[in-house]
C-alpha cells in the first residue's frame, strides 16, 4: 500500500512537471509571435498614414494616359520625359523607392480631395491628386479647402461624376509616370499624378 502511494505520488509530480514545462513553451511561442508581430506593425504605418493606406486599397488605377482638356505641358519641369526619378510618395503599394519614368510634365493646381466613389464604394479620404481641369466649372482660381466640387478625372473607377470636398491644394508642376511596383507587381503605365516634390533625383 505504501508502496502503491508513493508510485501515484511520482506520477502525478511528472505529469505536473510535463504540463508545467509545456505551457511555459507555449508561452515563450506566444510571445515569440507576438514580438514578431509587434516588430512588423510599426514598420509598416511608420511608412504611409491610414489615410494613405485605405486610398492604396482601393487603388485600381486607369493607365489610358489621356490627358484632361486645357493641361498645359510644363514649359521648363524639373524632370523631362523620358527622365528617370525616384518615387518618395505612398500613393499605392510598391511606389515607394520605384524607379519612375516621366511621361508627361505639367503645369497646374493639384488638389487632394476626399470624395465617395458612384459605384457604391467605400468613402476615399485624402486621395492625391486631382489637377485643376479634372474639375467640373473650376475655373482658373486656385479653389479653397472645403469646396464642394464635381470630378471629372477618370483615375479609378467610381471616381468620374463624384462629389468630392477640396482637402489641400498647391500650385506644383505635376508629372504622369511608367514605374515597376517594389513589391512585385506588374508595372504602372501613365499613372497620374505626383507633385514634382514627390520625386527625388537617381
Amino acid at each position: 500500500m505504501k508502496k502503491r502511494k508513493i508510485l501515484m505520488g511520482l506520477v502525478t509530480l511528472t505529469t505536473l512537471t510535463v504540463l508545467s514545462a509545456c505551457s511555459s513553451g507555449d508561452n515563450n511561442e506566444n510571445s515569440s509571435s507576438e514580438s514578431s508581430i509587434d516588430s512588423i506593425i510599426p514598420s509598416v504605418s511608420s511608412e504611409m498614414s491610414d489615410a494613405d493606406m485605405e486610398s492604396m486599397e482601393s487603388m485600381e488605377h486607369e493607365d489610358s494616359g489621356e490627358i484632361p482638356d486645357g493641361l498645359k505641358e510644363a514649359e521648363n519641369p524639373k524632370y523631362k520625359v523620358g527622365d528617370k526619378a525616384i518615387i518618395e510618395t505612398t500613393h499605392m503599394a510598391g511606389m515607394k523607392d520605384a524607379e519612375a519614368t516621366i511621361v508627361g510634365a505639367f503645369d497646374t493646381i493639384a488638389y487632394e480631395v476626399t470624395y465617395t466613389p458612384t459605384n457604391g464604394g467605400e468613402r476615399v479620404e485624402n486621395h492625391k491628386w486631382v489637377v485643376q481641369e479634372e474639375i467640373a466649372d473650376a475655373g482658373q482660381e486656385m479653389l479653397e479647402p472645403g469646396t464642394e466640387v464635381e470630378l471629372e478625372a477618370n483615375h479609378m473607377e467610381g471616381m468620374k461624376g463624384a462629389t468630392a470636398t477640396i482637402e489641400d491644394a498647391e500650385q506644383t508642376t505635376v508629372y504622369m509616370i511608367d514605374y515597376m511596383p517594389k513589391n512585385g507587381g506588374k508595372e504602372v503605365k501613365n499613372h497620374k499624378w505626383v507633385t514634382e516634390s514627390e520625386l527625388s533625383e537617381k
